[in-house]
């Protein structure tokens, strides 16, 4: 992780869900020159979150979950944010 984008990312869901694990990969540099990429170096990234927040949620309310917790950066700030979230002892 690196960038400002990406220690925001961190910074939000440290405090939205208080995670057990939490990677925010930037994955830009796989993507530059293709649809999405601004230059910035901080256009795609994976995040792969564990929290007991999680637990009894579905796939798609984890990921509106975090979505909601990053507020503008998904979708105006990034292009791409690809999602992993999962409960304490389930498999990332």
């Amino acid at each position: 992780m690196s960038g400002t984008i990406a220690r925001e990312i961190e910074t939000l869901l440290q405090h939205a869900f208080l995670p057990t694990r939490l990677d925010v990969i930037n994955d830009s540099a796989r993507h530059h020159g293709h649809a999405g990429d601004d230059g910035s170096g901080e256009s795609h990234f994976t995040v792969v979150i564990e929290s007991a927040a999680f637990a009894g949620r579905n796939r798609v309310e984890r990921q509106r979950m975090v979505n909601r917790a990053l507020g503008d950066i998904p979708g105006q700030r990034v292009h791409a944010l690809a999602i992993r979230a999962f409960a304490p002892g389930e498999t990332a």
